[in-house]
Formats: structure tokens, sequence, C-alpha cells
């Protein structure tokens, strides 16, 4: 009895580590998808009050990534938009927890890997369907959460994950939150949830495969 609820805790806690890899290369997929601002800069209208290029524009978004994704980028500098103390020490925190994101996708992805070689080996790929169902349903229902009052759904997003205020930007003092609108946060959880299902899906239809195989 005992050994059986040892080999389901491990069991348990392999699961957690694959959607800790998968949910960690999401979010480093949709921070680099810079294709993504470019095209709310059209469709969004971004520059219609701000005098720049958008090969400037994106120049400076550049810029402001380096900064967050890259651990040996020290200082946040972008050419065309000051930051205040405050406003500076937002992109620290978020770069904070972009860190911590790398970290736990250099831990769990070579696990992971394992993990499925070993379900391979012993031919029980099938049993990722279970799992990745249950792990579907927690995008749905943050999906749901943010069209239903996205403005709410992103207060308290950076509320969960902030202990300050330097979120909320002023626009003079950090001009930089008139090229970043609510719009294309929630495009980017859109991108987000829709990756993360998609690699939910592949997985599932790995399963099925190998489940159709044995029969």
């Amino acid at each position: 009895m005992g050994s059986l609820a040892g080999y389901r805790i491990k069991r348990g806690l392999w699961w957690v580590c694959l959607f800790f890899c998968l949910l960690s290369w999401v979010i480093l997929l949709t921070f680099g998808s810079t294709w993504l601002y470019r095209l709310d800069v059209h469709l969004l209208g971004i520059l219609t009050d701000v005098p720049m290029s958008v090969a400037r524009l994106m120049r400076n978004y550049h810029q402001m990534l380096s900064y967050v994704m890259f651990p040996w980028v020290q200082h946040l500098q972008m050419s065309d938009f000051p930051s205040s103390y405050a406003g500076a020490q937002h992109f620290a925190d978020v770069k904070q927890l972009v860190l911590v994101n790398n970290l736990v996708l250099v831990v769990t992805t070579p696990l992971s890997v394992y993990f499925l070689r070993q379900l391979r080996r012993q031919k029980l790929l099938w049993q990722l369907m279970r799992p990745v169902t249950v792990m579907a349903v927690i995008p749905f229902g943050l999906l749901l959460l943010l069209l239903a009052n996205f403005q709410t759904f992103f207060t308290d997003f950076h509320q969960v994950l902030f202990r300050n205020q330097d979120w909320l930007f002023d626009p003079v003092t950090d001009p930089i939150i008139n090229v970043l609108p609510e719009t294309f946060f929630m495009h980017c959880f859109i991108l987000a949830i829709i990756l993360f299902e998609g690699c939910l899906l592949v997985a599932w239809l790995i399963g099925r495969r190998a489940l159709n195989q044995l029969k």
C-alpha cells in the first residue's frame, strides 16, 4: 500500500514537472513573439498619436525586451522612452520573474524529456491523455476570465505577482506606456493560451496514437 502511494506521488511530481516545463516554454515564446507587437502596432494604431516610425518603435521595444529577457543586460536603456524610478523598478521586477521562469525551464526541460522517454520506452505514452486533459482546463478558465473583463483580470494579475504599485505607469514620466496598450497584453495572454493548448493537443494526440497501437 505504501509503495503504491509512493509511486503515485512520484508519478504526480513528474506530471507537475511536465506542466511547468510547458508553461515556462510558453511564457518564453510569448515574450519573444515580437511579431505580435509589430502586428498590433498596425491593428491598434499604436503610433497614431506618437510621432515615430515603426522601425524606431520596434528598436525601442527590442531594447526593452533585451533588458527583461537577458540576464547579461543589466541596465534598461530605451532610445526614445525615459523611465522614472518606479517604472525602472517595475521592469526590474519583471526581469526577475522572467529569470525565474528561465530557471524553471532549464531545470524542468531535461527532466521532462527524460520522463517522456521513459514513457515511450515502457509503452506508456497513452498515459499522457488524462493529465493533459486536466491541464487543458486551467487555460480555458483563464480565457473566460480575461474575456469577461480584461481590465479586472489584468489588475488582479499584477496585484498577485507584484507587491507594489510600480506597474501603474504615469504617461508623463513613463511614456513607454503610451505604446503598450492593455489590448496588446490581452493578445499576449491569448497567444500564450493558444500555445499552451496547442502543446497539450499534440501531447494528447501522441497519447491517443500510442493507445491505438496497443489495440
